[in-house]
């Protein structure tokens, strides 16, 4: 049985296999198919987080590769009065075929997949943001080719979910994270493929990818007034832009909150390849779905 928990411990073969996958369901959508990959499967989305972009490529996903999805916030079941996560794991597993989940502690979803023995995919914790960035990797190498050996630029908190899956994606694929931070908000891991810096203008010297999210993570909205002071100087603008390489790819997880963590005008000058990474989630979700549900390559020998 597969899961997608977190992206460290995958290997490139398994990635490579899901981005090939999402190529092939970008192209072939609007097909019509008689039996998809997940035909008379339903498939729980437990959300304990707000979403749009993660709910409704799933959503849709699920959908149009003939399954059934079933949504349940936090505020619709036990698990937000106070059942445990096994207890509704072993119940669910009883009834759906997979789990969606987007939520707080890495712990949880791990433990449902434990429990439920069904499988499991992370569609977001405080920890890792997996399907975001295989996502994102898909769109660089639509637009620029391999990003191997390339340097990715991201600017803001380097503490949280998406630079920690863009951490373990740099050791996966054999590509440089730079990361501009405050040193309260430096990356969790350095070495070969991760460094940070105090200084903007130092990590996107030769950046092949300018990378942004927002500074007042989910959660967090209490720290929303100090974080935006300490973060101001970390806001991707056209001086900035003009510091990387001339056909640099600016990239945000979206949502913007223009004038904060990347300007408005950039954001508009770019918002082709912002909405084109938006809409890849999609077809990488589908990807991830059918890598769960197909069977492991056998070995040779």
């Amino acid at each position: 049985m597969r899961h997608l928990l977190k992206l460290e411990g995958t290997h490139e073969a398994e990635a490579r296999q899901i981005l090939s996958l999402a190529k092939k369901a970008k192209k072939a959508r609007g097909k019509a198919t008689a039996k998809g990959p997940l035909a008379g499967q339903i498939w729980a989305l437990i959300f304990t987080k707000a979403s749009t972009r993660t709910r409704v490529s799933f959503e849709v996903a699920i959908r149009e590769m003939g399954g059934v999805p079933s949504f349940l916030s936090a505020a619709e079941i036990q698990l937000g009065r106070g059942e445990l996560v096994r207890d509704t794991a072993r119940v669910m597993g009883r009834m759906v075929h997979g789990a969606v989940i987007r939520t707080f502690a890495q712990n949880d979803v791990e433990e449902f997949a434990a429990y439920a023995r069904i499988p499991t995919i992370n569609a977001l914790t405080d920890d890792e943001h997996p399907c975001q960035i295989l996502s994102d990797i898909f769109t660089f190498e639509e637009k620029r080719g391999s990003i191997k050996g390339k340097r990715v630029a991201f600017i803001g908190d380097a503490a949280c979910n998406v630079p920690r899956s863009w951490a373990a994606a740099a050791k996966i694929f054999g590509f440089h994270l730079a990361c501009a931070a405050p040193k309260e908000f430096q990356p969790v891991q350095t070495g070969k493929h991760v460094s940070w810096t105090e200084d903007p203008a130092e990590a996107v010297k030769g950046a092949d990818v300018l990378y942004t999210d927002v500074w007042v993570s989910m959660g967090k909205e209490s720290e929303a007034a100090a974080r935006e002071k300490v973060f101001g100087p970390y806001q991707i603008n056209r001086k900035l832009v003009a510091k990387a390489k001339p056909n640099v790819l600016v990239m945000h997880c979206l949502p913007a909150y223009r004038g904060k963590e990347i300007t408005a005008d950039v954001l508009e000058m770019r918002a082709q390849d912002i909405f084109d990474q938006a809409e890849n989630r999609l077809h990488t979700q589908k990807g991830i779905l059918e890598w769960i549900v197909s069977k492991p390559l056998q070995k040779k020998g």
